[in-house]
C-alpha cells in the first residue's frame, strides 16, 4: 500500500516540475521607422576620363617688334589690364633721333619745293609775256624757246621736288612707327599671367616679355586616344571635374578638335569650352569624361549609402523587414546614385538616410 501510494504522489508531482524547466518567449525585435529605397539594375553608359589643363581661350604674348633697352615693365603677374593699357617702354633715344632727322628732311624738301614752285611760277609768267611778244613777232622764235625750256624745267623741278617731300614724308611716318614700337600695350582686357623681363634688359624683337589671358570663360585642353576621338563631336556636352575645386555639374562643350593626331602618343587634342565659374583659373587640373559603351550595373541612391570608418555600407532590409548592416564596394557617382561594384544585388531594400543610427537586426518600418 505505501509503495502504491508512493508512486501515485511521485506521478501527481511529475508535471510540476516539467513546467518549471520550459524556456521563456523570445522578445520581440526592437523597432525603427525609415524610408525605404531600392536598388536597380541599369544599363548606363561608360564615363572614360581623360586628363587636361584649363587655358584661356585666347593668349597673347607681348613681345617687342625692334630691340631696345628695357626701360620699364608696369604691370606683375596677376595684374589685371585693360585693352591699350601701357604695358612696356623700351629706350627710344634712338628711335626719336630718327623720327628728328626724317623731319628735318621733310622740312627741307617742304622748303625746295616752295623754292621751286616760286620760280616755277616766275617762269610761267615770262613764258607768257614772251608768248604775247612771239604773237607780236617782237622775238625771235630761238628766244622764245629758251623761255619755254626754261619755265618746263621749273616746273620739272617742283615735280622733283614734291617728290622728295613725299619720301621725306614717309620717312617721318616710318620713323614715328618704329619710334610708337617702344611702347607695348595690352591688346585686350585680360589679367598678366607671366612675366618675363625686368627693366634694364634687352628686348629683342620675337622674345616674349609678358603674357596676358583674356578675361572671360576658360578652356579645357585634354587629349584624346585615336579609338575614342570618334565619339567626341563639336558641340557635344562632356562632364568635367576640376581638381581642390566644387564644381558639381560642370558641363563644358567641346569646340575644337585638332584635326592631326600627335604621332608620339596617337592622340588629338580636343579644346572644350567652359562655362563662367567663380575659382577658375588658368593653369588648373581638370578631369573630362567621355562617353564609352553601356553596361549593366548595380545602382542605389548615394543617400543610401553611410561610411562606418573608411568603410562603405548600407543597412538592407531582409523579407522580414529586418535591418542588416553590409559593406559595400563603390564605383563611380551617376548623378544622386553611385555604382555598387561588391556586397549588393539588385532589388534589395535599403534604408534611405539611416544617418548614425545603429539599426542592424532592428525591425524596418516603412514611412511614406
Amino acid at each position: 500500500m505505501k509503495t502504491a501510494l508512493s508512486i501515485s504522489l511521485l506521478l501527481t508531482l511529475l508535471p510540476l516540475g516539467c513546467s518549471r524547466s520550459e524556456a521563456p518567449a523570445a522578445a520581440p525585435p526592437p523597432k525603427a521607422q525609415a524610408h525605404i529605397v531600392k536598388s536597380e539594375a541599369e544599363q548606363v553608359p561608360q564615363i572614360i576620363r581623360t586628363t587636361g589643363t584649363l587655358h584661356a581661350r585666347e593668349t597673347a604674348v607681348i613681345s617687342p617688334q625692334v630691340p631696345g633697352h628695357i626701360r620699364q615693365v608696369l604691370v606683375q603677374a596677376g595684374d589685371g589690364v585693360r585693352k591699350g593699357q601701357l604695358l612696356v617702354t623700351l629706350d627710344d633715344s634712338a628711335m626719336r633721333s630718327a623720327v628728328n632727322q626724317a623731319e628735318a628732311a621733310e622740312s627741307a624738301a617742304a622748303k625746295q619745293q616752295m623754292a621751286a614752285q616760286s620760280e616755277a611760277s616766275l617762269a610761267a609768267e615770262t613764258l607768257a609775256r614772251y608768248q604775247i611778244l612771239k604773237n607780236e613777232k617782237s622775238v625771235s622764235p630761238q628766244e622764245f624757246d629758251e623761255v619755254q625750256r626754261r619755265s618746263e624745267a621749273a616746273q620739272l623741278r617742283v615735280e622733283s621736288y614734291l617728290a622728295q617731300r613725299k619720301q621725306a614724308q614717309a620717312a617721318v611716318a616710318g620713323a614715328q612707327t618704329q619710334l610708337g614700337y617702344t611702347e607695348l600695350h595690352a591688346p585686350f582686357d585680360g589679367i598678366v599671367t607671366a612675366r618675363m623681363a625686368d627693366p634694364g634688359s634687352l628686348a629683342a624683337p620675337g622674345v616674349p616679355l609678358l603674357q596676358v589671358d583674356r578675361d572671360g570663360p576658360l578652356q579645357v585642353y585634354t587629349t584624346v586616344d585615336e579609338s575614342l576621338i570618334g565619339t567626341v563631336r563639336p558641340g557635344m556636352k562632356l562632364p568635367v571635374e576640376i581638381e581642390g575645386l566644387s564644381t558639381d555639374d560642370l558641363n563644358g562643350t567641346v569646340s575644337e578638335i585638332v584635326p592631326a593626331a600627335d604621332p608620339a602618343s596617337r592622340s588629338f587634342l580636343v579644346k572644350v569650352d567652359l562655362p563662367s565659374a567663380k575659382g577658375l583659373h588658368a593653369g588648373m587640373y581638370a578631369t573630362v569624361g567621355l562617353p564609352g559603351a553601356a553596361r549593366s550595373m548595380v545602382l542605389t541612391p548615394q543617400s543610401a549609402v553611410v561610411m562606418r570608418g573608411s568603410l562603405a555600407c548600407v543597412y538592407a532590409v531582409d523579407q522580414n523587414g529586418l535591418a542588416q548592416l553590409r559593406y559595400v564596394t563603390l564605383g563611380n557617382r551617376h548623378g544622386d546614385q553611385v555604382e555598387i561594384l561588391s556586397g549588393l544585388a539588385p532589388g534589395e531594400n535599403l534604408v534611405d538616410n539611416p544617418g548614425d543610427r545603429d539599426l542592424a537586426g532592428k525591425q524596418i518600418e516603412a514611412q511614406q
